[in-house]
């Protein structure tokens, strides 16, 4: 095992497996902060749940702690414009990343960081707002986080958020900027097990490790609340059980975003036919991004869709580590109790013409067009 993978066994990370319990340990980490707090998302509401966290960030600011806040426009265009004056009069920092426009609107900050005092991070799925607040099965969505302390990861997910950070300094054209901080402070991390993403990083590097990784694997379950599955993707999948392992996925039976229900379901023909068992999640919106191949985890912000996998910046963490694989599929099987599996007969039942012909369309654009559109404004600022 390497230096990487036996420092990050040895640093205990610890799951986050609902809403209710990751903003627990957040706010109490919040309230114990003395030297930094990055806080960067994608989403982030006036709800019940944000205006808690506002006060946990005032709170610190207030306090003596440098409080460095970075939240994607598109997710927080929601609040009000004096939202967070209370918190700038304490001395913490707002920023917004890519203010919306027409010529930009497509390219997004989905990551999802809390790092305090250089000593503990949150990484996962959620978001803030009241709508991840709960079990994931009879209240609010099913998601996933990770709290680790683990120095290079430390390092290195704090390098990746003062990148970001620096980068969306107002009053300068965003892009021009992003693409020095983001190649230049984080190419020290490219061994180590943060995998950051985006267009302006060349290749995916979760993409890409994981495809390495399902190469010589034997045992693999994901679970995707997007999931519409590149073609690569899908042939390393149906290689692992024709190999004679086994791949499982629990994906989302409800969906915030129906388009992406309907183009993931139109691609689980050839899977199912291979042997891929498929379950899906039934009691509230699956949210979650998992990823189990044999001993490794990958935990982060990537779906495994074309929009993660080529557009927006993303955040994912690896983990080589047995014990935390082990204890990551005991989650997964918790959650299987709640899905339902779809088996072939069933799938092919379902797939009516029309149903087919919509899913045809929604993965025309989401794996077509929305990667045209982003690349294209992309083109804008070369």
């Amino acid at each position: 095992m390497s230096s990487v993978s036996t420092t990050l066994a040895s640093s205990a990370p610890r799951w986050l497996p609902t809403g209710a319990e990751a903003y627990h340990r957040m706010l109490a980490a919040l309230a114990k902060a003395r030297h930094s707090i990055r806080f960067e998302y994608y989403i982030y509401r006036a709800d019940e749940i944000g205006d808690r966290f506002r006060a946990a960030l005032t709170a610190a600011a207030r306090r003596g702690v440098r409080v460095q806040l970075l939240l994607d426009a598109f997710g927080c265009a929601g609040l009000p414009d004096d939202y967070w004056q209370e918190f700038k009069q304490a001395g913490g920092q707002p920023r917004t990343f890519n203010p919306l426009t027409w010529r930009l609107f497509a390219l997004r900050n989905h990551r999802k960081l809390l790092l305090i005092d250089d000593a503990v991070a949150f990484v996962g799925g959620y978001n803030i707002g009241q709508e991840y607040d709960g079990d994931g099965v009879t209240r609010g969505w099913r998601d996933l986080g990770v709290e680790l302390h683990t120095p290079v990861a430390i390092r290195q997910l704090a390098a990746a958020f003062d990148g970001m950070f620096n980068a969306s300094r107002p009053h300068h054209r965003l892009f021009r900027r992003i693409r020095y901080p983001l190649h230049h402070p984080l190419g020290a991390g490219r061994n180590g097990p943060v995998l950051l993403s985006g267009p302006r990083l060349g290749h995916n590097r979760f993409r890409t490790q994981l495809l390495r990784q399902l190469k010589p694997a034997r045992h693999v379950q994901i679970i995707s609340s997007y999931f519409v599955p590149s073609f690569r993707l899908r042939r390393a999948l149906r290689r692992v059980v024709r190999r004679g392992g086994t791949v499982e996925l629990l994906l989302a039976g409800k969906s915030d975003v129906p388009l992406a229900l309907l183009a993931g379901r139109a691609r689980y023909g050839s899977l199912l036919r291979a042997g891929v068992r498929i379950w899906e999640y039934q009691p509230q919106i699956l949210h979650s991004k998992l990823a189990i191949v044999d001993d490794t985890v990958f935990a982060g912000s990537s779906n495994l869709d074309a929009r993660s996998f080529g557009i927006n910046y993303e955040l994912t963490v690896r983990f080589d580590d047995a014990a935390f694989a082990a204890s990551g599929r005991k989650l997964f099987a918790a959650d299987q109790h709640e899905a339902v599996e779809i088996t072939l007969p069933d799938w092919r039942k379902s797939q009516t013409w029309h149903r087919r012909l919509r899913g045809l369309w929604a993965g025309f654009l989401l794996t077509k067009v929305d990667p045209w559109l982003a690349h294209t404004q992309l083109r804008v600022l070369s």
